[in-house]
C-alpha cells in the first residue's frame, strides 16, 4: 500500500513561529541603532572639544605678549564681554586676548552642552624673568599651558530619570 501525503500549505504555527524571529532580530537591530546614534554623538562632541582646544593653542600662539602676561588664564563658564578695537587705534595684547576668551567663549556655548572651561599658563618652568620691556619684544615662551574642557553627555533613558555624565577634555601643550 502505497501512502501519499500532500501539504497543502503553511501551517498557521509556523507562520507564528516565523514572525517572532523575525521581530526578534528587528528589536535587536533597533537597539543596535540607538546605541550607533548615541555612540556617534559622543565622538562628535569629544571631535568639537579637540578642535576647539587646538583652535584656542592657536590663538594663543599668535599673541605670545598676551600669554607672557597671563591674559590667558580664566575659567570660560560663560561669554565674556568682547574688546573693541577700532582703526584709529591698535589693540593691544590683553585686547587681543579679551577677543580671544569671547571669542572662544561664544564658541565653546554654540558647540558643547553645558561647556566649562579654564586655561592655566605657568611661565615659571622658563628658568628666567623677563622685564616687561623684554615682554613686549615678543619672545618665545617657554612655558607650559594646560586647558581643561567639559561638557555635558546625556544617558540613555527617559526625561525624567535621563542623568548627565560629564566629560573632560585636558591638554597640557606649549604654545
Amino acid at each position: 500500500m502505497l501512502v501519499v501525503s500532500h501539504q497543502r500549505g503553511i501551517s498557521l504555527i509556523e507562520v507564528l513561529v516565523a514572525v517572532l524571529i523575525f521581530s526578534i532580530g528587528l528589536i535587536g537591530l533597533a537597539g543596535l541603532m540607538v546605541m550607533a546614534a548615541r555612540s556617534n554623538q559622543a565622538a562628535y562632541l569629544r571631535t568639537q572639544a579637540t578642535f576647539l582646544a587646538g583652535n584656542m593653542a592657536d590663538r594663543m600662539r599668535a599673541n605670545p605678549v598676551g600669554v607672557w602676561s597671563g591674559s590667558y588664564n580664566a575659567s570660560y563658564s560663560s561669554v565674556s564681554n568682547q574688546q573693541v578695537c577700532n582703526a584709529s587705534s591698535a589693540c593691544s595684547p590683553d585686547q587681543v586676548a579679551a577677543r580671544d576668551q569671547h571669542v572662544w567663549g561664544t564658541m565653546l556655548s554654540a558647540t558643547l552642552p553645558d561647556a566649562v572651561a579654564s586655561i592655566s599658563c605657568d611661565k615659571s618652568s622658563v628658568g628666567f624673568a623677563l622685564s616687561p620691556d623684554q615682554i613686549n619684544m615678543r619672545p618665545p615662551y617657554g612655558g607650559s599651558c594646560a586647558m581643561t574642557i567639559r561638557w555635558v553627555e546625556r544617558k540613555a533613558g527617559d526625561k525624567n530619570h535621563r542623568d548627565a555624565d560629564w566629560q573632560t577634555y585636558a591638554w597640557e601643550f606649549q604654545p
